[in-house]
């Protein structure tokens, strides 16, 4: 009896001694989860500020390129400013913006696209997309972008205009798809002429 008495005894200190060992695995496993929880707020607080200051940037690097552009603009006008005075009459009546209108159209962000033709401020677009458009939602991006097409059926223009250009493909009816950039000039292996 003395025997079974000693190993009853053994045997709960063993389970207690297990119990305890267990306890130590679930504190120590409940602290790392702690620490790995802090520290997946922290990088997920980092990314978000690191988010937010590439959008600042790319907001910036856009309005340097549209800022870019009308000072390209302007220039071309400038060197253009010593002409009768009906050709200034039909640039205005061709909707060409004032040095002041275009300040304003750049403060109000719709001068993304102003001086690109209608393929490269639809490349822009469509990459930044990630997805294929329709003639119709480019027109409309475009144009909030600051684009003025000035065709009487718009969006079959933009149509014509892409399917033209080898950096599109069409994926549905009047629906395109930016490729890749295109290699400016002759194709290896074949003739310039033609």
């Amino acid at each position: 009896m003395l025997l079974e008495q000693h190993a009853i005894n053994t045997s709960y200190v063993s389970d207690v001694a297990q119990m305890e060992e267990l306890q130590d695995i679930v504190a120590g496993l409940d602290q790392r989860i702690k620490a790995y929880k802090t520290r997946l707020q922290e990088l997920q607080k980092k990314r978000d500020r690191l988010e937010e200051e590439i959008k600042t940037i790319k907001k910036y690097l856009e309005l340097a390129e549209t800022l870019y552009r009308v000072e390209q603009e302007k220039s071309r006008v400038a060197a253009k400013a010593v002409r009768p005075s009906g050709e200034v009459d039909r640039d205005r009546a061709r909707g060409v913006l004032d040095v002041p209108d275009q300040s304003q159209e750049i403060l109000l962000g719709r001068t993304k696209y102003f001086g690109m033709s209608v393929p490269q401020a639809a490349a822009v677009l469509l990459k930044e997309a990630g997805t294929p458009m329709h003639a119709r939602e480019l027109y409309r991006k475009l144009v909030e972008g600051g684009m003025r097409i000035r065709a009487k059926t718009p969006i079959t223009s933009i149509a014509i205009s892409l399917r033209r250009d080898k950096r599109f493909r069409k994926v549905a009816p009047n629906t395109f798809e930016f490729v890749a950039e295109t290699a400016v000039g002759p194709v290896e292996g074949s003739d310039e002429r033609g």
